[in-house]
């Protein structure tokens, strides 16, 4: 049966999989970073229309477009609805189906929206203070990210599909 099919799905216990590891959450990570890119590229190119576009905004001659504040602000917005979306939906962005992981919480479901939002802010500031908050699962005794922990979520590694 193909990894697929929803049947499949049903037939996995979800709260016996394996904790997802340092290496494969940083594969996925980066497969998402694209797609965060191509986002912000479409969000840059709408707000670029609308402001120019649609209101007439002029720049003056060798200026370029800024962004303001409030694009900003609807770029990480934009991102987080993104993210948690497909968290919320299956446990899994594209990065995270390409890599089989799953995010989860201790009984199998996927997270609920308060999880995925806290997550969504979470997880950037693990980022940013040099990777600290994801190199915490090597030193966590069940493998789990500081933001796992904050937002009682687990990433797990699916099973292969059968062919």
């Amino acid at each position: 049966m193909p990894a697929h099919s929803l049947g499949y799905l049903f037939m996995i216990d979800y709260t016996s999989l394996p904790t997802a590891g340092l290496l494969r959450r940083l594969g996925a990570l980066v497969y998402d970073a694209l797609l965060v890119m191509a986002i912000s590229m479409a969000w840059g190119g709408l707000t670029v229309y609308l402001r120019y576009g649609l209101l007439g905004e002029q720049l003056a001659e060798g200026e370029k477009a800024q962004s303001s504040p409030l694009e900003f602000f609807g770029l990480v917005i934009v991102i987080t609805l993104f993210f948690s979306f497909f968290w919320r939906r299956a446990g899994q962005t594209l990065g995270m189906r390409a890599w089989r992981l799953r995010l989860q919480q201790a009984n199998g479901q996927t997270p609920n929206w308060r999880q995925c939002l806290l997550r969504s802010a979470i997880a950037p500031l693990s980022l940013l203070c040099a990777g600290l908050g994801y190199f915490w699962i090597l030193v966590d005794a069940n493998g789990d990210s500081a933001h796992d922990r904050l937002g009682k979520l687990k990433v797990v590694v699916l099973p292969k599909g059968k062919d």
